[in-house]
């Protein structure tokens, strides 16, 4: 009977949660069947450790459940409450660090989930093949099955994953890298050699907690003595003024010849709720006012022509232009283009890397040197000694760092930067990919 209650209130669950989501976040009903999945594992895990408590005090059994459940009531929390207060208006920092306990805890979760079903499935396929219950699991040594010891190794594993992505929340991200590259351009205008880009990415600073943290990598930025800044998009998570109260930090970046932006996915203001569209478009006014105060020349497929003497570079920028469904198309690359045929050297700013991917390559525009974003480096991986790992790699061919095009146009390959992103989105910490500030310098 038990069993049958957990279902039909499972079910209710599920119904119940797909309604809310699909009414207060519409673009991650999506996404929806994932978090299906993770509840069924986390009801999956609960049913698997129970067993191991069953002989402790109901009290501390009454705790030990509600410490299990605490990332689900959490999680609850944040959906029913956004019916009242909407998300983006809560209080940031209770807000990234709620979340960043609800995403520490899942992936944690799902690791030792998959520990106890492959010793699930080990233990169940022994059992097909008719061999005796006492003897389905074979012992390592003489005090625990093959079985057990997989479910602690689980409980372990989870365990350091936890401990590793509260460090990431606390010390990792805001472990600012200046990751330094060269890009060969063939043709580069002879007074632009040795030209010095420096760009940013994915500032989220809906998501950014600390002033000084920002001063610092303006400061850094100035330090690097840019000849060109370059903002790549996604200055904001959800609406413009999340911005307000960094601009005048933000107008300190200095570059010889200019900053340029571009706006990314979550620029547009699609992941907040608005009373009206004409809210909505007054977000959006606002976001090009602050790109004019912060001394950004925001480019909205359109470019503008850098010249040094005689000689000329293209600076493009497009709209936000990505491949999968969720996310805006308004980027055009022939719009943007327009007038800068004959200039020698193009570089494109624009936000998704799938754009490159899939529309810049195929282009009879010859675009030398696209830089993008939007990744993040998937905030969690490693790169060490050429070999690097990421879950951003399963969504993005280009991922991070330079790609090279080697299908030539007139002997001139096509570049793709893509920046690790400088803050955050979902969990508020970095492991492994720390944030980053990009210094380019081209070469002829």
């Amino acid at each position: 009977m038990k069993k049958i209650l957990y279902i039909i209130l499972s079910v209710i669950i599920i119904v119940v949660s797909y309604f809310i989501v699909a009414d207060v976040y519409p673009k991650a009903t999506g996404r929806f069947p994932v978090f299906v999945i993770l509840f069924l594992l986390d009801i999956y895990l609960f049913i698997a450790l129970r067993h191991k408590v069953k002989t402790c005090h109901t009290w501390k059994r009454w705790i030990l459940a509600v410490i299990y459940w605490s990332p689900l009531l959490v999680l609850a929390t944040f959906v029913f409450s956004n019916l009242v207060l909407p998300y983006s208006e809560w209080d940031k920092s209770i807000r990234a660090y709620l979340m960043g306990f609800v995403i520490m805890s899942y992936t944690s979760k799902l690791v030792v989930a998959t520990f106890f079903i492959i010793a699930d499935i080990i233990k169940y396929a022994r059992l097909l093949l008719k061999k005796n219950e006492e003897d389905s699991e074979e012992h390592i040594g003489e005090t625990i099955t093959r079985g057990a010891f997989l479910k602690k190794m689980g409980l372990v594993t989870g365990g350091i994953l936890f401990g590793t992505l509260f460090t990431g929340m606390f010390k990792w991200v805001y472990d600012f890298n200046v990751i330094k590259t060269k890009v060969r351009i063939p043709g580069l205008p002879e007074s632009f050699k040795g030209l010095r880009i420096v760009q940013l990415a994915d500032m989220h600073l809906g998501n950014w907690l600390h002033n000084d943290e920002l001063k610092e990598v303006v400061n850094i930025i100035n330090e690097l003595k840019p000849d060109l800044f370059f903002f790549t998009g996604d200055l904001v998570n959800y609406r413009t003024d999340e911005a307000f109260e960094y601009e005048d930090i933000l107008k300190q970046i200095k570059a010889k010849y200019g900053s340029y932006s571009v706006l990314g996915n979550h620029d547009y203001g699609d992941y907040s709720t608005w009373p009206s569209e004409a809210a909505k478009e007054e977000n959006m006014i606002q976001m090009y006012d602050l790109n004019k105060r912060l001394g950004w020349n925001l480019l909205l497929n359109e470019n503008e022509i850098i010249t040094n003497g005689d000689d000329s570079i293209a600076v493009i920028g497009v709209q936000n232009w990505g491949s999968y469904a969720r996310f805006q198309r308004f980027g055009d690359l022939d719009e943007a283009a327009q007038g800068v045929e004959d200039v020698p050297v193009k570089i494109l700013l624009s936000h998704d890397p799938t754009h490159w991917q899939y529309k810049v390559r195929q282009s009879d525009i010859h675009i030398d040197l696209t830089l993008a974003g939007h990744t993040h480096g998937g905030q969690f991986g490693f790169e060490i000694k050429g070999v690097r790992w990421s879950p951003a790699q399963y969504a993005y061919k280009y991922w991070a760092g330079l790609y090279t095009d080697r299908k030539t146009t007139e002997g001139k390959p096509k570049y793709l930067y893509v920046n690790r992103g400088l803050g955050v989105v979902g969990y508020p910490g970095r492991v492994g990919m720390k944030p980053e500030i990009t210094l380019i310098e081209l070469e002829s």
